[in-house]
């Protein structure tokens, strides 16, 4: 277990929602796939925090958890809730759950997909670290998250409207250049004739709702649209390649014994060294085909069925290392994101196994 409960806090102006904002600065929201269900599932975000429990799955013994070591904000990386629930009896555990945080006043919070989905302080990221991976990228940057925006306001505001912009999020991950473009023209408006400024720039989709608070600020006309261009800090697993080339059954060996993993399954060997791995924490199957594509020599993820085996066709071998294996260093990655922040409240992760896959 992992906390911080010697040292002295002082919590008295802290709030569940200041740490939320804090994982959603890292991890926005909009990242998350379409199913997915992050965000506060449970509870009050104005509630003055007490502490945090950190875990994969906020199940019933979780919730017991956090109670005793004072905790009412509970962070899992999966949701309780995936789907809407039309009845609270308490006759399923996602029903107890929730009873039992609301009874309680505990709050439960998800951040799933939106992890998944970046590069820097991402699920995958701690996965390639536990293999020493060098040279990472994304294995399948996501679209539709850039976007172009173009404002128009009188010459003497562009300066202005320019930097609010920045300040406000616009520009794009790792361009140490805040890079703009203008054009003057005239207006043919009704009401705004004379020369008007066309301010363009690019920003990410987290930014969209402090940037459009900026242009209503200057109370200029503006348009965005989505580019077709893929962003290379977000979107599903990684690839990434061994410091040294590696004998097949020696690399399979270190992963089940890196992930503690009780049961690994595995496609026919190819016979040739491992030395370029994709991955994908949790179910990822669906990135076989860019894991190929970037002619990686295995593809370890989990939640693959009997005939998704076939797909592997002599190309590139398929590990399937359990779903909450390929996820549990998850817990250690939010632990170290919180209390790198914050040292003004008790942190933990979780001491619950809450994997529901047994081996013999």
């Amino acid at each position: 277990m992992q906390g911080t409960e010697n040292q002295s806090f002082n919590i008295k102006n802290m709030q569940i929602k200041d740490v939320i904002t804090y994982l959603e600065n890292i991890a926005p929201p909009v990242y998350q796939e379409a199913y997915d269900n992050t965000g506060l599932i449970v509870g009050d975000p104005h509630s003055a925090l007490t502490g945090v429990m950190i875990c994969l799955d906020s199940t019933e013994a979780v919730i017991e958890e956090a109670l005793v070591k004072n905790c009412n904000l509970i962070i899992a990386h999966h949701p309780i809730v995936f789907s809407g629930l039309k009845k609270l009896t308490g006759r399923h555990y996602v029903e107890r759950v929730v009873i039992q945080a609301i009874r309680h006043n505990l709050a439960i919070y998800a951040i799933h997909t939106n992890l998944d989905n970046v590069y820097q302080q991402g699920v995958n990221g701690k996965m390639a670290e536990k293999l020493g991976l060098v040279n990472t990228r994304i294995l399948h940057p996501k679209a539709g998250i850039i976007k172009k925006l173009a404002a128009y306001v009188q010459p003497e505001q562009s300066e202005a409207l320019r930097q609010a912009l920045f300040e406000a999020g616009a520009n794009l991950p790792n361009d140490p250049d805040k890079r703009s473009f203008a054009s003057l023209g005239v207006a043919t408006i009704p009401g705004q004739s004379g020369a008007q400024m066309k301010i363009e720039v690019l920003f990410s989709q987290a930014q969209e709702r402090t940037i459009q608070q900026t242009l209503e600020a200057f109370g200029c006309i503006y348009e965005w649209h989505d580019l077709k261009n893929t962003h290379p800090r977000i979107g599903a697993g990684l690839v990434g390649e061994l410091p040294k080339a590696m004998e097949e059954t020696t690399f399979l060996k270190l992963l089940k014994k890196n992930f503690a993993v009780g049961c690994l399954k595995h496609t026919r060997l190819l016979g040739k060294p491992i030395q370029k791995v994709a991955l994908c924490g949790g179910a990822g199957g669906f990135l076989l085909k860019q894991a190929k594509q970037a002619q990686a020599d295995i593809f370890i993820t989990s939640d693959y069925k009997y005939h998704d085996f076939f797909e592997a066709d002599g190309q590139i071998v398929i590990a399937d290392i359990g779903h909450f294996e390929s996820e549990q260093f998850t817990i250690g990655l939010l632990y170290e994101i919180i209390s790198q922040k914050f040292t003004n409240f008790a942190a933990y992760c979780t001491e619950v196994n809450t994997n529901p896959v047994q081996y013999i």
